[in-house]
């Protein structure tokens, strides 16, 4: 006579796991405009104090030399410069942590349209997308009310509140 798998007295019944790992879905909560907006305020300080740093290093290690160019930059070369430094430090910091130092004040991250974290390729786009004339508008009127620029819709990235990302997410614990 063979037993029922239910049967718990059969020695050779299908084993089943007593806990299995679910992960439940990530609800996103979406940055607010105000937050975005002191992002932006509070990322160009950074900048401007990272510009400021690096111009005291460069004239107490280069000496009069660095300050001689410094001043004889024209106004193009200057432009560059700060392009350049401001794609570097979106991409650096979106690539490496998720966040800028402003989006580490104000709680928010960069997350993709899944919830993880950027990839390079999306951090880079984001920081080029910055570049297109009047982009900062653009949060102002995202898609379907969404809070989403350019810089977030190009790449398919969002802004989301970090600890919306721990409320939901997580391993939940199962008995099976």
């Amino acid at each position: 006579m063979q037993a029922d798998d239910s049967d718990d007295d059969y020695p050779y019944r299908r084993l089943a796991s007593a806990v299995a790992e679910v992960h439940a879905a990530q609800a996103m909560v979406d940055a607010g405009k105000w937050r975005r907006f002191f992002n932006m305020v509070l990322d160009q300080i950074a900048i401007i104090v990272v510009v400021f740093a690096m111009t005291l290093i460069a004239v107490v290690a280069g000496g009069d030399a660095a300050l001689e160019w410094i001043e004889g930059m024209g106004f193009w070369r200057e432009q560059l410069l700060g392009i350049g430094l401001m794609v570097a430090y979106y991409s650096v910091m979106e690539g490496l942590f998720g966040l800028t130092i402003a989006m580490w004040i104000t709680g928010t991250r960069v997350v993709d349209e899944r919830g993880s974290p950027p990839s390079w390729r999306q951090a880079v786009l984001r920081s080029l997308a910055r570049l297109i004339p009047f982009e900062a508008f653009s949060v102002l009127f995202g898609e379907d009310g969404a809070v989403r620029g350019w810089h977030d819709s190009l790449p398919r990235t969002r802004v989301v509140m970090r600890r919306s990302l721990h409320q939901a997410g997580g391993p939940v614990r199962v008995v099976v």
